[in-house]
Parts: C-alpha cells; sequence; structure tokens
C-alpha cells in the first residue's frame, strides 16, 4: 500500500475534509479545480478514475463503477480532460474497500448485549442478548437464535440482520432454539 492510499484510507475512516492526496503532477501550483456532479476524473497519467456522483460541502463522491468512494474536493486539481486525482482507480478503489472492511470489523467489534437489531426495512427483530466468539444470540420475543457475526451488518439505527422477526423466529425453531 502505498502512503498516499494510506493517507485516503485514513480520509475515508475518519470522513476528514482536510487535503489527503497529491495535487499536481509538477512542482508548479494545481489550478484550483471546481468540483460538480458528473465530471469525468483522471489520474496524473490521465488514466479513468471515475465521475463524482455527488457533492456535499467539501467532500465528493466518486464512483469507479466499482465502488463510491468520499474524497475531500480539495484533493482535486484541474486537469485538460477535467478533475485529477493523485491516486489511480486501483488504489482509490483499494482504499474505499479497505475502509469499509476496517469500518464493519470495528463495527463487529462494539457489538454487545442489548444491542437492538434490525431487519433490512428497520422493522424490530430483536436484541443481542450474548456475544461469544464468532457467534451472536439475539434474542426475539418468541425465539433465540445463534448468528454468525458476518451475518450482522451495521444500518442506519445500529445492528441490521437480513431476515424479519418472523424469519429468524421461524429460522430458530426448525433449527431447534439454543439452550441458555
Amino acid at each position: 500500500m502505498t502512503l498516499r492510499t494510506a493517507f485516503l484510507a485514513a480520509a475515508l475512516l475518519a470522513g476528514a475534509a482536510a487535503p489527503v492526496l497529491a495535487q499536481a503532477t509538477s512542482a508548479a501550483p494545481a489550478a484550483a479545480a471546481t468540483v460538480t456532479t458528473g465530471a469525468a476524473v483522471t489520474d496524473a497519467n490521465g488514466g479513468a478514475v471515475g465521475t463524482i456522483a455527488s457533492v456535499n460541502g467539501d467532500i465528493a463522491v466518486i464512483d469507479t463503477g466499482t465502488v463510491k468512494a468520499s474524497v475531500p474536493t480539495s484533493s482535486f486539481a484541474k486537469g485538460d480532460k477535467g478533475l485529477l486525482l493523485g491516486m489511480t482507480k486501483v488504489e482509490l478503489e483499494a482504499a474505499a474497500q479497505g475502509a469499509v472492511a476496517s469500518q464493519q470489523q470495528q463495527f463487529l467489534a462494539s457489538l454487545k448485549p442489548g444491542t437492538v437489531v434490525t431487519d433490512q426495512n428497520g422493522g424490530a427483530v430483536g436484541t443481542i442478548e450474548a456475544v461469544e466468539g464468532d457467534l451472536v444470540t439475539v434474542a426475539t420475543p418468541n425465539a433465540k437464535a445463534k448468528l454468525p457475526k458476518s451475518a450482522i451488518a451495521a444500518g442506519p439505527k445500529g445492528a441490521v440482520i437480513g431476515m424479519t422477526q418472523a424469519q429468524l423466529e421461524a429460522a430458530a425453531k426448525g433449527a431447534g432454539s439454543p439452550a441458555g
């Protein structure tokens, strides 16, 4: 991993708005860049990186076709073919995917008894009753089910699983409820 990739990964994790990328390919100062939705983004060698999907304040979201990565607008320079970024498409995608994986690991490590669990639509499923290694016991009003941590993701309101309460209860009863 290059140093600039590490800096971008840190910025993606922290949501930092400070410049984290090289902005010019020469010793001369880079021209100010106007970052707008739909603008093409290339690397210093002219390789396609992606397009600007959205801009919110001083953060732009680059859509590479594989990932959407948030980057400070100050990280762009004005180029002949649009916006320049000090990273290649491969480096940006690797940094974004690493940031997502790191955030998921931090989230999973934070799971504890009492954490509310919802389904993908925000519907109540139950609460975490126990965390044992890579397994999490989710208690609903009518059943308990042990799920692998990998079945839980961070959602807008906390822990999310891919089943409704009724689906989880049916699965738990079909497999036999864990003793506890």
